[in-house]
């Protein structure tokens, strides 16, 4: 970080020897290390705050482009609300691709689809239930 050579170091140690002396020494490292502690934790706690500052820009970045791609899939597949009028809504539009259409109760279709089915329901062969 600073760029101290082997000899520049030793160069440091020596001055801060003579001009300090050796018995205030030990007192002169420890309120050494504790200002370089205390940058330490200051320069952190500043790195993280801004690491979190960028987190948030590039959350609020993906969150727009989330919110546009919603839109554009949004107008592109247009969904009926529940609001319209049963009528406006044909019964194919709300099943399921794979099941067939369930036609409303009381119409003509509905019974027709319930006779077909207790026909076929009694086309089927019946089990005997098991013994107790």
């Amino acid at each position: 970080m600073f760029d101290i050579g082997a000899s520049e170091f030793l160069l440091i140690v020596i001055v801060a020897i003579v001009v300090i002396g050796p018995k205030d020494m030990p007192v002169a490292l420890r309120t050494a290390g504790r200002w370089i502690a205390k940058m330490r934790r200051i320069s952190g706690h500043f790195r993280s705050g801004i690491e979190t500052m960028i987190r948030e820009a590039e959350l609020e970045e993906m969150e727009r482009k989330w919110r546009e791609q919603n839109e554009a899939i949004m107008k592109a597949h247009p969904q009926v609300t529940h609001e319209a009028a049963p009528d406006e809504i044909a019964p194919e539009a709300n099943a399921p691709a794979d099941e067939p259409a369930v036609p409303m109760p009381g119409s003509a279709e509905s019974a027709l689809t319930q006779a077909k089915t207790e026909k076929e329901r009694s086309a089927e062969p019946q089990l005997p239930l098991p013994p107790p």
